[in-house]
């Protein structure tokens, strides 16, 4: 017996270093706090309590710790500044009492005070100075004391009237790992990388209140018309509750393999109607990831809808997800299935979001794109719906693959290993989601699906509860295919795309067509109307070939007929472009042209004429890179302006007039060519935005040389 009991021990022991990536290590810190809500101040007033683990190699003589609160502090922080970046004022004109902070701090490592030093760039993160460095496998205590001025909500927290989201809220150690510290300033573009650990947290506020948390309910008190709940959750490195008086709340529990779990959604009354199906839409998503992936390892999941006005999107963290009002059945599923997602992509493979958003956006993306097949029976993540026969038969089934395709189509796309903050804010949602999700739809492709699902169950199985990196994803891969997947892996960190193109056909429809762009170039016709003075009312087509993703060549004509001067006119242009992923955005050469009346008399017959004005415009402009985060876009154009005239001419009188008057008798055609030279530098920035414009002009008898400039001064 003894024996056997040793077998078993061992092979437990060898299973689980099996499962162990060879040389991996991660620090633990478990939670301890106890905090306060008031709900008049709009503050938390609490205690942190952090036993930090150190499972390096390394010894450590400080550390880094996040106070993510001080993001709001001010209009000089990271978060304040990418907003601007992002186009958004709407942080930088917040009076005081919108901002936020956290203070009252006093940290002790294992009772001692310690020196604490600030960051040199950022508010939000300071460096705690050990008196004593810690030693591999050895442990410590952090505690603190805190207050948190709640800011108004403007990116993932803060509140609503009085309707709370509590998120990124307490004093949070930066993760160290093999490639060292990774302290970072809060972001609204640029997600998370935490400490796992244990938590367990005490929230007291006014009895009213309803409450949704990450982690299991343990207990719960009442005194002075105030409750004190307490929140237990092991295996995680978040935590976030939301606090609201008008919470309609639904409750169901779903069995799994080996457990069954509770399943909560919390949402405003006034949308009961969209929220009527969200525990099913919940489920789905448990059930979905948890046979494709993984179980789902926590006792809870729970869905909570923000207040205010409608937005894109939601946020996730550990067991619980915020969502937004959105006004559709559908769109909630969507939603609920991405963020319910993330409890895999990002709760439990917490991969550094900063760095390598995606691990995290793009692996769950492609899941999104399974479950919709599943679901709606389209890989479409895209779940808008026009309710209109005319733009079901004309839009793309996909609007984000059509999007991402014409971003790569004009050579502004920035590789899939992109960093959070270094991408534009369109790469972000396009490359980070999208093109990372067919990404990983080729790996399906390249490995087969079932081998394809064998290789993520492994990769889960490897690295639940750690923090795997492209890396550790690779060897998962190639172990478990046995194959080398360099030249598939290395699409990752090149631009361009990364389907292969087709041999397209050439179809003609009505108006517009930008379904199936890939496999098609679409010639369309739609009727074309006009008017001026002269000509009177216009009735013509457009002929035209625009399209997403943008054709290199584009052209349009609109031949039209005036019912005034009964004479055939129209605009139109020729245009071919060339882009660049170096030192030229593109180069841009073109042809326009236009033909009207801009004149009527009568001659002496009494009959209506009219003079002509017809002008041809060939053209060649080069258009300058700047950075993909760049507002500031500078080209220099240069065009020919052939203007070609029919003019009055030859007047005669006309005898027996009662008075004097002059007929034209003939047409004189007059033409004139002016060459112009412009160049532009402009910055659409959302503070300060300013143009600058040089140009000269040459024509039969002049030089000119103008100079504009215009800067916009916010206050």
């Amino acid at each position: 017996m003894k024996k056997i009991l040793q077998l078993i021990l061992w092979t437990s022991i060898f299973n689980v270093a099996l499962a162990q990536p060879a040389g991996y290590w991660q620090q633990q810190v478990d939670v301890q706090i106890k905090v306060l809500l008031n709900d008049q101040a709009k503050s938390l007033t609490g205690e942190i309590k952090m036993q930090y683990q150190n499972n390096s190699p390394d010894t450590l003589r400080f550390i880094w710790i996040h106070l993510w609160p001080n993001a709001y502090k001010n209009d000089r922080t990271a978060f304040s500044e990418q907003l601007l970046e992002n186009g958004r004022t709407d942080f930088y004109f917040s009076n005081e009492t919108q901002k936020g902070y956290i203070n009252r701090l006093n940290f002790r490592v294992d009772d001692e005070v310690v020196q604490v030093e600030d960051h040199s760039q950022h508010q939000d993160i300071v460096k705690i100075i050990l008196a004593t460095p810690l030693p591999p496998a050895g442990k410590l205590v952090i505690e603190t004391p805190f207050n948190v001025k709640l800011p108004a909500y403007f990116s993932r927290g803060g509140y609503i009237d009085q309707s709370y989201m509590l998120t990124q809220w307490y004093p949070k150690p930066a993760v160290y790992d093999k490639a060292g510290w990774h302290p970072m300033p809060y972001l609204d573009q640029g997600e998370f990388y935490s400490e796992f650990g244990n938590y367990e947290v005490a929230i007291t506020l006014p009895s009213e209140y309803k409450v949704a948390s990450t982690g299991k309910l343990k207990s719960s008190t009442e005194k002075d018309n105030t409750q004190t709940l307490v929140y237990e959750q092991e295996n995680i490195h978040d935590f976030a509750w939301f606090a609201d008086k008008d919470f309609e709340v639904l409750h169901d529990t779903l069995k799994l393999a080996s457990k069954t779990i509770d399943v909560y959604a919390y949402y405003n009354k006034a949308n009961k109607e969209n929220w009527t199906r969200s525990l099913s839409y919940i489920k789905s998503a448990i059930i979905t990831k948890s046979k494709w992936l993984g179980e789902y390892p926590y006792a809870t999941v729970s869905v909570v809808e923000k207040a205010g006005a409608p937005d894109a999107g939601g946020m996730e963290y550990p067991t619980i997800t915020l969502v937004s009002n959105n006004g559709n059945e559908k769109m909630l599923d969507y939603l609920i299935n991405h963020e319910v997602g993330h409890n895999w992509f990002y709760g439990i493979l917490a991969s550094n979001e900063r760095q390598h958003p995606w691990m995290d956006e793009g692996m769950n993306s492609f899941y999104d794109m399974r479950y919709s097949q599943l679901q709606y029976g389209t890989n479409s993540t895209d779940p808008l719906e026009t309710n209109s026969a005319f733009f079901e038969k004309r839009n793309p089934e996909d609007w984000p693959h059509t999007l991402l395709q014409t971003i790569i189509g004009i050579r502004k796309d920035q590789p899939i290993a992109t960093g959070s903050e270094q991408f534009s804010t369109y790469n972000y949602a396009l490359v980070a989601y999208n093109k990372a999700a067919e990404w990983m739809q080729l790996l399906e492709t390249e490995l087969g699906k079932p081998l394809f699902d064998k290789m993520m169950q492994q990769y889960y199985e490897r690295f639940k509860f750690k923090h795997p990196h492209p890396a550790d994803f690779k060897a998962v891969a190639e172990e478990v295919s046995g194959k080398n997947l360099d030249a598939l892996f290395s699409l990752l960190y090149s631009k361009g795309s990364i389907q292969q193109p087709v041999k397209k056909d050439v179809r003609f429809s009505s108006f517009y067509n930008l379904k199936d762009t890939d496999k098609h170039h679409t010639i369309s016709l739609a009727p074309a109307v006009g008017f001026n003075f002269y000509d009177k009312f216009m009735i013509g087509a457009l002929v035209h070939n625009y399209s997403l993703p943008f054709n290199k060549f584009q052209f349009f004509v609109a031949p039209l007929y005036a019912t005034g001067s009964k004479q055939v006119n129209g605009i139109g242009s020729l245009r071919y472009r060339w882009n660049f992923y170096n030192t030229l955005d593109k180069i841009e050469v073109g042809l326009n042209g236009s033909s009207f009346s801009q004149k009527h008399s009568l001659d002496t017959a009494g009959k209506k004429i009219f003079e002509r004005f017809s002008r041809i415009v060939p053209s060649i402009a080069f258009h300058f890179k700047n950075s993909n985060r760049s507002s500031l876009k500078s080209w220099l154009d240069i065009r020919s302006i052939l203007i070609n005239e029919k003019q009055f001419d030859n007047y005669e009188y006309k005898a027996g007039s009662d008075s004097i008057f002059l007929y034209p008798t003939t047409l004189k055609k007059v033409v004139r060519i002016i060459n112009q030279l412009t160049f532009t530098l402009n910055d659409k920035r959302v503070l300060y935005p300013y143009k600058y414009q040089l140009q000269v002009q040459q024509g039969k008898s002049f030089y000119r040389i103008n100079s504009t400039a215009e800067y916009f001064f916010n206050y």
